[in-house]
């Protein structure tokens, strides 16, 4: 053969492979190895895939590369195919990546030329030949209309469409032949009738559907498919059809084209789900559905638009002559018009639930939720939600009309009744969708919300506690009596909905918690079996402490409401469950959000018991938490405790030294003689006036400065003790003076001026001192400016020379002025008086020679002259 001649020629190690065959065990059997080629058949054109074996050259695998999409790529060396020659899985396992992707890119061009070859020559071909009209609908003419069908490309399957299509006897007879064949049992004739059917259904053409799903030809073609031949027995499809299914009439339709529009979407549907649910692709399932949904739209605009029959349907309901069987029916059939009603548009959709409402559906609804029938409660409450999807204001509207009132009790004893289904969480949606405070207007929130609080909240809180009594009481009803027990899953909705109110409602939540005392009884749930309860309750307290109420805070430390929660957690131990994270996910938002008050409660009141677990991160946290509270509260009250007598004190001095100044201005003002005394200095000999001396506190001696005791060089000489005794008994009666009253003071100035003049007379030393001054000026004139920027510290202030003369002249100007005002400011402006005296220091400071200045004056003069010798 020349494809191994070709094959031995070109054999290299990218060609090798390894040949497998899966066998019926599921295993892959090793056929041998050898160099894989793609070459063509011997007088054939066709492209095949050659295996030679490596050793004697025999063929190991030979095969046809086919157009179709069977062959796989994996793990980029191995190519696998089903064979559909031998029905067998064939993989080729090759120890070169390149070349598996040789083999694979050969392949796939020979599979684009085979395509494309096809699409040019057989399609057109078959197209201008074959299909220009459809083979005769006989029995023997069977095999060909299948072959036809099952072997057409996309372009013939169009031609196909056309065909039949233009046939207006195609479908006729085709049933008649099905009817003969089932008559005569011919079971082969029967499948293939099966396959041509299934097979013009997979054209998925609307023309068509329209045409076999009719009322003439329907119950045919489901009876056609009912002889699958993939499937062991026969398929009773029309046998279901006619017998079990029962069309009810809950009204009489007299519209035959609505009537037939309803058959016909339950037979497709029926179709669809059922006959050929195994067989149908997405894009034809698609198609049908669109069909059902037209005809939905079709059957309600035309019902919805025949006033007659609406109002015959409401007035039937309203009758109290109608049956019970009937009214139910009846409420049966308004919940399956109102789900239809989905199919239509938008604007149409609310127009037809607009009108039903002013029918008086609600009212039907009413009834339907008092009956005892479970089933029609749960229809009750579809439509409610029906209408609540749709356009919440209409249902809202109508609660709160007097008539509505019972609509919202019925809901929420719905939501407390135990119905032995999972209805609870219907209710519980509707409920939250009125009384979402998000959507609803002023005054239908206020109504609505008003009315759930006065009357029915308390309902549910009851539940609570009819279900979860407290200890005491539980333990006699587990001794000899009965508790009413209430079902889990209500009890979880009834938590459900008091977290909705929480966030929706808090004003409302918070007057209702704080005097009904709701969460101690919410907290019962922690005594419940069930877990999930516990967490429910944990829940809720997690949401009430997300609304950082200080009322509602204080409310839960006050009462001690977190013992039942740490004693669940306690109790829990352990184990890592939904109730561990809730309650350490509640400690942690505690921490998080520095709730102090919730922190020394929690630590405070419980920490012997949650110790146990202080190796879990979330409580080690918790507890450095609590002591930086402590830390931080004890700095807050030494704070507190310190800085008051601070700022006392501060305030006593400098009223003392406020008194002093107003006291040496009514001196000074009225001793004329000293006035003019001062008012006679000239300049002293750093170029300051001689009268602002007097702004300086210092003169007073009543604060002791630091800068006293920075000049350690300076030692004044002892004075005489006469004169110190006479001074220290001075300064005492002016500090008795300043305690006394303003009546006092203004009984006596003169008795006090005359005190304080008379033991501080003008020493010698003054006038030395100023002599001395002079002479500084005259003698270094060019460091005069320099002299009165330096600063020197003072000396002792217990002498009182020209500093006094001076304090005469300038109280004689401020004292008019400034009198009146201290007094009315001294307490009311402390930080301002001891802004001012820090200037009149800073005045005095500037006012003192520099050390060059202070060597003529002789070391051994008095302290007088050192201090006003500036």
């Amino acid at each position: 053969m020349g494809a191994q001649e070709k094959s031995q020629a070109n054999a290299n190690p990218m060609q090798r492979v390894k040949v497998y065959r899966l066998n019926d065990d599921g295993k892959w059997d090793d056929q041998g190895t050898g160099h894989v080629t793609v070459d063509s058949m011997e007088r054939s054109e066709e492209l095949c895939l050659f295996v030679i074996d490596e050793e004697d050259n025999e063929t190991i695998l030979l095969h046809r590369i086919s157009p179709d999409d069977i062959y796989r790529k994996q793990e980029d060396t191995i190519i696998s195919w089903r064979d559909p020659e031998y029905s067998t899985e064939l993989a080729l396992s090759f120890q070169e990546t390149t070349g598996c992707s040789y083999i694979w890119d050969n392949i796939c061009n020979v599979q684009r030329n085979l395509n494309f070859n096809s699409l040019n020559s057989e399609t057109f071909h078959s197209m201008n030949s074959e299909l220009r009209e459809l083979p005769p609908v006989e029995l023997s003419a069977l095999p060909l209309i299948l072959k036809t069908l099952t072997e057409s490309g996309i372009a013939d399957q169009m031609r196909l469409t056309e065909l039949i299509l233009n046939d207006q006897d195609f479908f006729r007879k085709l049933m008649d032949l099905f009817r003969i064949c089932e008559d005569l049992e011919n079971i082969d004739g029967l499948h293939m009738i099966f396959k041509i059917i299934k097979g013009i259904i997979l054209l998925n053409s609307p023309q068509i559907f329209e045409k076999i799903f009719g009322d003439e030809l329907m119950m045919d073609i489901i009876g056609s498919l009912e002889y699958d031949p993939d499937v062991p027995h026969v398929q009773h499809h029309r046998n279901f059809l006619k017998e079990h299914v029962v069309f009810k009439e809950a009204i009489p339709i007299r519209d035959p084209l609505v009537l037939s529009k309803i058959h016909q979407t339950y037979r497709v549907g029926y179709l669809k789900d059922v006959v050929l649910a195994r067989v149908l692709d997405e894009a034809t399932v698609a198609n049908l559905n669109s069909i059902i949904h037209g005809n939905n739209a079709y059957v309600v605009s035309l019902l919805k638009d025949d006033s007659t029959f609406i109002q015959e349907l409401f007035a039937r309901l309203r009758s109290p002559t109608t049956l019970e069987e009937s009214k139910k029916n009846l409420v049966h059939f308004l919940h399956e018009f109102c789900g239809l009603s989905k199919s239509l548009q938008m604007v149409q959709q609310l127009r037809l639930f607009r009108d039903l409402m002013n029918e008086g559906i609600f009212d039907i609804v009413t009834d339907a939720l008092q009956s005892q029938d479970k089933k029609l409660v749960l229809t009750g409450t579809d439509i409610l939600i029906l209408f609540l999807n749709q356009d919440p204001n209409l249902l809202r509207s109508y609660v709160v009309r007097q008539e509505g009132i019972p609509l919202l009790g019925l809901l929420v004893k719905g939501m407390i009744t135990d119905f032995g289904e999972d209805m609870h969480c219907q209710f519980l949606e509707i409920l939250r969708s009125l009384l979402d405070s998000y959507t609803l207007s002023g005054a239908q929130r206020d109504t609505i919300i008003e009315i759930f609080y006065e009357k029915h909240l308390g309902q549910l809180i009851d539940v609570i506690t009819a279900s979860c009594p407290p200890e005491g009481i539980a333990q006699s009803a587990s001794s000899g009596g009965r508790v009413e027990s209430t079902k889990p899953e209500i009890l979880s909705n009834i938590c459900e909905l008091l977290c909705f109110c929480v966030l929706h409602h808090p004003y409302r939540i918070k007057c209702n918690f704080l005097l009904n005392n709701v969460v101690d009884k919410v907290l019962l749930l922690t005594q419940r079996r069930e877990k999930y309860l516990v967490v429910a309750a944990v829940r809720f307290v997690r949401t009430i402490l997300s609304r950082h109420d200080e009322h509602l805070i204080n409310h839960f430390v006050k009462n001690n409401l977190l013992k039942p929660i740490v004693d669940a957690f306690v109790a829990n131990g352990n184990r890592y469950n939904l109730l561990n994270s809730a309650v350490l996910e509640l400690f942690e938002y505690i921490r998080k959000e520095n709730l102090k008050s919730l922190v020394k409660y929690i630590v405070d009141s419980f920490w012997n018991q949650l110790v146990n677990f202080e190796y879990l991160a979330s409580l080690h946290s918790f507890k450095v938490k609590y002591e930086q509270c402590l830390e931080s509260s004890g700095t807050n009250n030494n704070v507190n405790s310190v800085d008051p007598r601070k700022r006392n004190d501060e305030r006593a001095l400098e009223k003392e030294e406020e008194d002093y100044f107003n006291d040496s201005d009514e001196e000074d003002t009225a001793s004329a003689s000293h006035a003019q005394r001062a008012q006679a200095q000239p300049v002293l000999s750093n170029g300051v006036a001689a009268s602002y001396s007097s702004l300086s506190p210092r003169s007073g001696g009543l604060v002791d400065y630091d800068d006293d005791e920075d000049d350690e060089d300076y030692r004044p000489p002892p004075r005489k003790q006469s004169e110190t005794l006479e001074e220290d008994e001075g300064t005492m009666d002016s500090l008795r003076l300043k305690r006394k009253s303003a009546s006092s003071k203004e009984k006596e100035p003169e008795l006090v001026k005359k005190q304080r003049l008379s033991k501080n007379p003008k020493s010698r030393d003054s006038v030395f001192a100023a002599l001395c001054s002079t002479l500084s000026q005259a003698v270094l004139p060019s460091k005069k400016n320099a002299s009165s920027m330096q600063l020197t510290p003072h000396t002792d202030d217990r002498s009182k020379g020209v500093g006094e003369q001076e304090d005469s002249s300038n109280s004689i100007n401020s004292s008019n002025n400034s009198s009146s005002d201290e007094e009315i400011h001294r307490d009311k402006e402390p930080t301002a008086s001891r802004s001012c005296s820090d200037c009149m220091h800073g005045g005095s400071d500037n006012r003192q020679l520099s050390g060059e200045d202070c060597a003529l004056i002789p070391p051994k003069s008095s302290p007088e002259m050192a201090v006003n010798g500036t």
